[in-house]
Order: C-alpha cells, then sequence, then structure tokens
C-alpha cells in the first residue's frame, strides 16, 4: 500500500453517495450482473440501447462498498452514449491499470478514485459496474 493514499475521503463518500441518480427502473431491458469474488460486492445494472447499440438509459442497483458505489457512479456519469466496444476498452483498461500496467485509463473522473490501485482488495468491487453492463450489453 502507497503510503499516504487516502481510499475513503470525503470526494470518494460523495461519490458513492451520487450514485442514488442512476435507480434502476423496472422498465430497463436489458440486465447486467457483476459479482466481486474478493469482497462479495454486487452490482445489478440495467440499460437501454439507442438505435446504435449505445447506452440511452441506465440504472444501478448495488450491494457494495463505497469504493465499488463511487466507481459505479463514475461509469454512470459518462455512460450514456458509449457502446460495447467502449466499455469492453474502458473494462480492459482500468484491470491492467489496477495490477500496475499501464496509466490510469481515459474514462472521466477516474483520477478521482486513483488511491483504489493501492489497495488490491476493493479491485474487484471497482471494475463491478463496467463488468454488469458489459454483461447486459451481451445478452
Amino acid at each position: 500500500m502507497a503510503s499516504g493514499s487516502v481510499l475513503y475521503s470525503p470526494d470518494v463518500l460523495a461519490m458513492a453517495l451520487d450514485l442514488a441518480r442512476w435507480p434502476m427502473a423496472s422498465d430497463l431491458p436489458l440486465i447486467g450482473e457483476a459479482r466481486s469474488a474478493s469482497c462479495g460486492s454486487r452490482m445489478r445494472v440495467g440499460i437501454e440501447l439507442d438505435e446504435n447499440g449505445a447506452i440511452r438509459r441506465i440504472g444501478i442497483a448495488a450491494q457494495a462498498c463505497a469504493i465499488g458505489q463511487a466507481a459505479a457512479s463514475l461509469m454512470a456519469r459518462a455512460a450514456t452514449g458509449r457502446a460495447q466496444a467502449d466499455f469492453a476498452k474502458a473494462e480492459a483498461e482500468i484491470a491492467a491499470w489496477l495490477g500496475a500496467k499501464g496509466d490510469l485509463p481515459d474514462w472521466p473522473g477516474l483520477e478521482a478514485l486513483a488511491a483504489v490501485r493501492d489497495y488490491p482488495g476493493r479491485h474487484g468491487a471497482f471494475l463491478l459496474g463496467w463488468r454488469a453492463v458489459l454483461q447486459a450489453m451481451a445478452a
């Protein structure tokens, strides 16, 4: 763990609370779920796609730690208009970055959660939103 990195900062906790902006709605036609093997956090994501296969609407139900919720909030903020290839690229880049390979991926706001890289036990929770979206898009 890097000295001086603060995982549960006030900003991270505020981002976790911000997840309430994307409630799970019963009319979202595509549903995906993901679970973190390392901590047991779970996330359920519902999406509606536009005619081009990009996200039009998203809803999230999380049973996750604050890191999983904050990361899902960041994911949801930039989800509209993105297609499956965008999520696959982001998930792969984030996973590699968490494994100490490469620079911080180009997804809006990730720098606010950069400290998570120093906490391997939270990596699975961090990726839940992207993985649940990919599962929903594969349906």
